[in-house]
């Protein structure tokens, strides 16, 4: 089946950014920036305003905040994180500081110029609404709404078309900037989940979020997780990632933001030939916050060798038939 033509890909952040070469990570169209680039996963530093910009002088192109909800978090006892066959396990259970105290942050984001997509998350749709309401106040690039966290109560959302389509259409309602929508490789059919998002308004997908999981203490004889079931991340994804964005792509017309277990340039330009027109990385970050410059330059060195001017000529190569 062909995709519908989408390499018009729709804006997202409206910054001056430099131009990062042959790759187009950043071109300025009326301070307007396509959604494409290299972002900061949401929950992986997304935190304070400080390390947010430290990622960005090390060549994110966009920040994801952390995800933010109506009111203080404290999240799941730990054990929170395990190390788990070449991945990172979290059940840290959606630790914010709420909407409200989190607007300081986003002033200190916006004097600097920073690209801020804010990651949301509501238990309801009255919730989600007023939470989206007052992040839209605060002029994020745009809202990355998270339905799909597996160690918490809002991990169902994104297995029912039916309730996505409801919480993507609240949230579109209710703000005028850009919406995205994250999905879950946990869904049994997260085409169905994608274009429940695509009808309700959603301006781009986001795929994918981490995979519910568990580790067990063979000595202890129980789960590590205080939570005991947690996400998983890392290179362990990668290759769901894959398929999911895959799928993704050959269905639905709107942009996919790709996001799972990237951790080279190569990883990055399979992502790309999977469908994404934009890369999140994450877990791979604890290796250095060097690894966006070091894809950059890698697919940028990739496209040139290949014979390619933009990246968009390369997104969803590998779904077209």
């Amino acid at each position: 089946m062909q995709p519908p033509n989408k390499y018009d890909y729709q804006t997202l952040i409206r910054v001056q950014r430099p131009y990062y070469g042959n790759c187009c990570f950043s071109v300025l169209q009326g301070y307007r920036v396509k959604i494409q680039g290299y972002w900061l996963a949401s929950g992986v530093l997304g935190v304070t305003a400080s390390i947010m910009k430290r990622v960005v002088r090390n060549g994110a192109d966009a920040v994801v905040t952390k995800s933010i909800g109506s009111m203080p978090r404290e999240g799941n006892h730990g054990p929170v994180l395990a190390v788990s066959h070449g991945g990172l396990l979290n059940a840290v259970g959606l630790t914010n500081p709420g909407i409200d105290a989190f607007a300081e942050e986003m002033v200190t984001l916006k004097k600097s110029g920073i690209p801020v997509v804010m990651s949301i998350f509501g238990n309801t749709l009255e919730d989600i609404a007023g939470v989206a309401s007052k992040a839209a106040a605060m002029k994020p690039d745009a809202l990355e709404l998270n339905l799909s966290c597996p160690h918490a109560e809002i991990g169902q959302i994104a297995h029912d078309p039916d309730l996505t389509y409801k919480y993507v259409k609240c949230v579109r309602d209710a703000v005028d900037c850009k919406v995205l929508a994250k999905l879950t490789p946990n869904a049994s059919d997260i085409v169905g989940v994608g274009k429940a998002a695509q009808r309700a308004g959603a301006d781009a997908v986001v795929a994918i979020n981490t995979v519910r999981a568990m580790k067990i203490d063979i000595r202890m004889k129980r789960p590590v997780l205080g939570n005991k079931v947690g996400g998983l991340s890392g290179p362990p994804v990668f290759p769901i990632a894959v398929r999911c964005i895959y799928d993704l792509f050959r269905n639905l017309s709107i942009p996919i933001v790709g996001v799972g277990g990237v951790g080279s340039w190569e990883d990055a330009v399979e992502m790309h030939l999977a469908g994404a027109s934009a890369i999140e990385i994450g877990t791979a970050v604890i290796g250095g916050l060097d690894i966006f410059g070091r894809i950059k330059k890698g697919v940028e060195n990739y496209l040139q060798a290949e014979g390619y001017s933009d990246i968009g000529q390369i997104v969803g190569l590998a779904a077209r038939d």
